[in-house]
This record gives structure tokens, sequence and C-alpha cells, in this order.
């Protein structure tokens, strides 16, 4: 017996491990398109305009002296909006009839989107084209996001957290591999040829989800027949069906969202039983099918989500103000930039806020923020972004060094706000919820980041109408 158990325990592991590298890969995989089309949006700019961004400041070579300042006709923040806002309406949209589609569909289609926002921006020959190729980056982070989120609602929280580690890790390596390949000094390669190594991700992608996951009996496989196609209404009626349930796991199916200490439960009564006993006790160890949702239940339930949503949502506008609208603007000359150029300065404030993202997101298994410092971050990015305004405005900081570090402490704070929250929301919203709940959770950093894409545009051209102290307007 002894044997028969140690055996199964380390199957069990087994499976544990695949499934922690799957979640891992998910999230490195999924936003690795995202990513890249943020770190190439200067040269998608440059390559589609045709022209340097000014004569004053060669972008190419490290700047001797700052005569003006260096601005772009479009604005990075505009590939922002194009790379958030399809995202934004999946994510606003889709949770609510989603769960009708199977979870393999759907991952064929984020495969899909994301080959083809590769080749499209690769190809491109006119700025419309770029954009589309943004565009289809955008519905595959969107879709792959509320996807893969809400599968980790039928595995142990411990999978939100390789999730969220390779999500920075996306960051990280996406940041890193573009500036590394387009660096004149490193790869060298054009960002035609750079994006094109990128096809080998959607590969990895198709790898981890059907080869390397182990699917739960509770997620429903669709088979060859077009009729099985569709989810069934009563997937979950018929799965709980075959299992005995237990008096605990019937009260934990009747609890929903606690806000406040009390349980919100649409159009049912409350019940008393302890949350936090049932997500150490059930949660982990059983397969919990999801509660059928009316429309009306799915809308209230977004109610108790906003004090998890809001705090979110402002970081991220903070930070992405930060990334797409301001920080380009900063740049330094030889002597305080480590005789990097103007481009590739802005490459590397890229991978460094990457680095930081993947720091804090990977930090949930070690430390995890008590909720009332998840309304304490807000102040901080968006404190942090008043200074880089105000920078931007004056070059006071006399060395790149400086904003180097600043731009790791945004990430870090980002990050820890991105990996805390879902954290807190797997543990606080009942299981047969979850689900759901998590992928309406998720469209709250998309918000932030269209608000910050949406006001980046005049903030960059607010900075690029000002003067530079003791310099001339361009």
């Amino acid at each position: 017996q002894n044997l028969g158990t140690n055996l199964y325990s380390r199957m069990v592991d087994a499976t544990t491990v695949r499934n922690l590298i799957a979640f891992w890969l998910f999230g490195l995989c999924n936003n690795y398109a995202y990513v890249i089309m943020l770190s190439a949006a200067g040269d998608i700019i440059d390559q589609q305009t045709g022209v340097q961004t000014t004569p004053k400041n060669d972008t190419n070579v490290c700047v001797k002296e700052i005569t003006g300042r260096d601005c772009d006709a479009v604005s990075t923040g505009a590939i922002l909006l194009a790379d958030i806002i399809p995202s934004l309406a999946i994510k606003a949209t889709f949770p609510f009839f989603m769960q009708r589609i199977p979870f393999g569909f759907r991952m064929i289609v984020v495969i899909l989107f994301q080959t083809g926002s590769y080749l499209m921006v690769a190809f491109s020959v006119n700025m419309p084209m770029s954009i589309a190729g943004v565009v289809f980056a955008s519905v595959c982070s969107g879709l792959g996001e509320i996807t893969l989120l809400s599968l980790t609602s039928f595995y142990p929280k411990s999978m939100i957290s390789a999730w969220s580690s390779g999500t920075g890790g996306a960051g990280v390596v996406g940041s890193f591999a573009y500036a590394a390949l387009t660096e004149p000094s490193l790869g060298n390669l054009t960002p035609t040829n750079a994006l094109l190594v990128m096809l080998v991700v959607p590969l990895l992608f198709a790898v981890s989800y059907w080869l390397l996951l182990k699917m739960p009996e509770t997620v429903y496989s669709p088979g060859f027949n077009p009729t099985s196609w569709i989810v069934p209404l009563n997937h979950a009626d018929n799965h709980s069906n075959d299992e005995k349930s237990s008096p605990q796991q019937i009260d934990v199916l009747r609890i929903s969202v606690r806000d406040e200490g009390d349980d919100y439960i649409p159009d049912q009564e409350l019940s008393s039983y302890d949350l936090a006993r049932s997500d150490e006790a059930i949660i982990d160890s059983a397969k919990v099918p999801q509660r059928p949702l009316s429309m009306k239940e799915k809308f209230l339930l977004v109610i108790p989500l906003l004090k998890y949503m809001i705090p979110l949502a402002l970081v991220y506008f903070g930070e992405y103000v930060i990334n797409q609208g301001i920080v380009q603007l900063i740049f330094f000359n030889c002597d305080s930039g480590f005789g990097m150029s103007k481009s590739s300065q802005y490459r590397w404030y890229q991978v460094l806020y990457q680095v930081g993202v993947f720091i804090s997101r990977s930090s949930v298994s070690f430390v995890q923020l008590p909720p009332i410092v998840l309304y304490i971050l807000p102040v901080l990015q968006l404190a942090n972004a008043i200074f880089f305004f105000f920078d931007a405005l004056y070059f006071f900081v006399p060395h790149i060094a400086i904003l180097f570090v600043l731009i790791i402490i945004e990430g870090l704070l980002g990050g820890a706000a991105y990996v805390n929250t879902f954290n807190n929301l797997h543990k606080e919203v009942a299981p047969d919820i979850r689900e759901y709940s998590i992928s309406v959770a998720s469209a709250s950093d998309s918000f932030g980041i269209v608000v910050s894409g949406l006001l980046s545009i005049p903030i960059h051209n607010f900075i690029c109408s000002q003067p530079l102290p003791g310099i001339p307007a361009s």
C-alpha cells in the first residue's frame, strides 16, 4: 500500500510540475507579441514614416550635445492604442458568453492571430498594415489572457503564480530579445528579420497547450462531430452528478464574492460558510464545476469585483503614461547615457521595465502583499508618472542610471499589483464562479492602459511644444 501511495504521489507531483511549466510558458507566449509590438513601436513609426525624428539628434548614434527635443510625428501612444483597444473590447465582452466556446478552439484562434501579427508587421508596406498587425497581436493577447486565466480556475492557485511569472518573463525575454537582435553591436538584424525570428513563439505556445498541459476532466473536450463544438449548458451539472458531493462541497458552491466580510450571492440567501477554510480544504483538493450564471447575475457580480479592478487599473494607467507617452521623450547625451543612442536608450528603458515586472510577478510564492497595500500601489505609481512628466519637461535628472532605477521600480509596482490582485481573487472568490470572475477582472489593466493611451498622445504633444530650459523650441 505504501508503494502504491508513493507511486501515486510521484505521479501527482510530476503532473503538477508539468502544469506549472505549461502555465509559465502560456504567460510567456501569450504576452510575447504584445511586448514585441511595444518594444518595436519606435521602429514601426520610423520605418513607415521614412524619416528620422529630427535632424538635430541622430537616433542611430549617441548624442554628444542635446540641442532640442526629439519628437515623433506619431506618438508611440498610437501604437499602444492599437495594441490594447481590441484586447480591451475582447476582455469586456467575451466573459459574458465565452464559456460556451471550448478552450481548445479559443487557443487555435489565439495562435493564428499571433502568427499573423508577426507576419503582417514584418512584411508591412504602410502604416495601416503595421497597425493591423499590432491589432492582431492585441486580439491574441486579450483572448489568450481571459482564456488562460479562466483556465486556472480548474487548477490549484499555484498556477496563477506560474502564469503571472510567465507574463513577466515575456516582458524580459521579449524586450531583451528584440533589443539584442536589432542592436548594431549585437544581432544587427533589421526589424523585419527580428520579427520573423519570433515565429518560434506560436509553435511553443501550441506545444505547451496540446502536449505539455494535463487537462482536468472537468474541462469540456469537443469531438469531431460539429454538434459537440459548443459547450452544453448542462455540462457542469452533468459532471457534478457524476461525483458524490459532500455537505461541505454543496455549501462552498453557494459562496460567491466576499465583500467587506459579507458574502455577496446574487439571487440566493447568504451562506455563513468559512471561505478561508473552504479555500484550503476544498478548492485546491476538489474539482469544482462552474455554476451557470444568468446575465443578471453576471452583471451583478462585477460590482464586488471593482475593489480589485480599480486599483489595478490605476497602476497600469500610471505606468503606461510613463512608457508610451513620456519616456520616449527623455534621452541623454553620450556622457550621461552610457554612450547609447536615443533609440537604444528607449529599447533598454523597455527591457529594464520588464525586468521589474518579471521580478515582482514571480514573487507571490515568496511574498504576498496584504490587501491594503493594493490601494497604496496606485498612489506610488501615479507619483512616479508625475516625476517622469516633469523630467521630460525640464531634463533635471543628471544621468540615465537614475532613470533606469526608477523604471525598474515602475515595473516592480506594476507586476506586484497584477499578481497580488489575481492571487487574492483566486483566494477570495468562490470556486464555482471563479472562471467568470477572473476573466472579468482581467479587463481592469486594459481599461487603465486604454485611458493612458488616449492621454499619452496629448501629453506627448504638450511636452514637445515646450522648449528645453535654455534651448529655444524647435
